[in-house]
């Protein structure tokens, strides 16, 4: 009789029933292993007492919020390659965290999906929610964009090193980028930014790298927030490189650094860019890791703030607070300005970032020994949220 399981490993499936399709009466067996929006189907069958293997490889797309960018014909037939792990891996991310925050609302909010194409090769998937009761405004975006790199975007690369040949390049770029802007104050900001590049030199051979984040950015102080935040991060970094926690919080405090201002946009969390090493799958397993590590270091955090009082001071401060979001993401924001200046830019997409509501006041200051200036004072001096006491 015919068989159906699941089996996490092949040695043990094929352990099993390599026995039991050994006899001239052995039929066909259908497995299905879920990964990243791919189902393989491996069915097993007997001919002539000879066993013959066969994979058949299909898309799992019903859970994403919409139609991968590339087409499906050609996600399956380079389903190796990096540019398709890529972008399977965010359409579920983005996914995943979609229907998690949708969930948290209580008059049933839901995203708003817009596909949109680009005429110089790609394209992404914007998902905003506005104006619900637990968020202001929550934007997750993805993108698989392609096409040839312009002097400007090179010239930005080389300014960090990148050795790039000359003229305009052949580039292929995906991400997933969210800012959350919760309504209540005492839910803090979250922004994440996950993404993989390629470019094609004139000689044919390509340059690869990986890059991207996840940083918090409260707007009242909980240290036990901070460390259950930072302490997910790590357990996600620690899986692959022991090292790489200390050196992307570190990366993290400087490059979310508001010079003008003096302070830092939040509290960190981790950061880094042009990551090339130990090899391409590794460093995508890295990224995998911290992307999946964004919903265990966020969702408890809106869970446990959401229903928190608060009045109209409070409120005054959470916009006050997002006047210098807006500043940092229009003033220093790296991809803000590679968005800006890629040709057939979506600029709805790219400045989704940027909240509903802020506010300038004219030289504020918060007052001395206030919750404001206790949390002034940790962005002007980051701390250690792990080994501190």
């Amino acid at each position: 009789m015919a068989t159906r399981t699941i089996l996490k490993n092949w040695n043990k499936f094929y352990e099993i029933f390599s026995h039991r399709l050994s006899g001239s009466h052995g039929r066909g067996i259908t497995l299905t292993f879920l990964g990243a929006g791919v189902t393989t189907g491996i069915v097993l069958y007997n001919v002539s007492n000879s066993k013959v293997i066969a994979a058949q490889t299909t898309l799992n797309i019903k859970n994403f919020m919409a139609q991968p960018i590339t087409s499906i014909d050609k996600l399956k037939q380079n389903r190796d390659d990096m540019k398709t792990k890529m972008e399977l891996l965010i359409l579920k991310i983005q996914a995943d965290f979609c229907k998690q925050l949708e969930s948290l609302e209580e008059n049933s909010s839901h995203f708003k999906v817009d596909r949109w194409t680009r005429a110089e090769g790609g394209g992404g998937i914007t998902c905003v929610l506005q104006d619900g009761t637990v968020f202001e405004k929550a934007g997750v975006n993805i993108s698989v964009v392609s096409g040839f790199l312009p002097p400007g975007a090179i010239q930005q690369m080389k300014a960090r090193g990148k050795q790039m040949d000359e003229g305009s390049l052949p580039f292929f770029a995906a991400g997933v980028s969210a800012v959350i802007h919760p309504r209540n104050p005492m839910v803090p900001t979250i922004h994440f930014n996950y993404r993989y590049f390629e470019i094609q030199n004139n000689d044919g051979s390509t340059q690869w790298w990986f890059g991207g984040g996840t940083d918090l950015t409260p707007y009242y102080l909980d240290e036990n927030d901070a460390k259950h935040f930072h302490g997910t991060l790590k357990k996600a970094c620690d899986k692959h490189n022991p090292s790489y926690y200390e050196k992307f919080k570190k990366w993290c405090d400087d490059y979310f650094y508001i010079y003008h201002r003096g302070e830092r946009r939040g509290i960190g969390g981790i950061f880094f860019d042009d990551l090339d090493t130990p090899s391409q799958n590794e460093a995508y397993l890295f990224v995998k890791s911290c992307a999946e590590a964004v919903i265990p270091s966020y969702i408890p955090l809106i869970k446990k703030h959401k229903n928190d009082g608060y009045g109209y001071a409070e409120r005054q401060w959470q916009l006050l607070r997002r006047g210098r979001y807006v500043e940092f993401n229009l003033i220093y924001d790296r991809g803000t300005k590679f968005g800006l200046y890629t040709p057939g830019a979506r600029y709805e997409s790219i400045l989704m970032s940027l909240p509903l509501s802020a506010k300038w006041e004219y030289m504020h200051e918060p007052k001395p020994n206030s919750k404001e200036a206790k949390l002034t004072e940790v962005l002007k001096n980051p701390r250690d949220w792990l080994n501190s006491t």
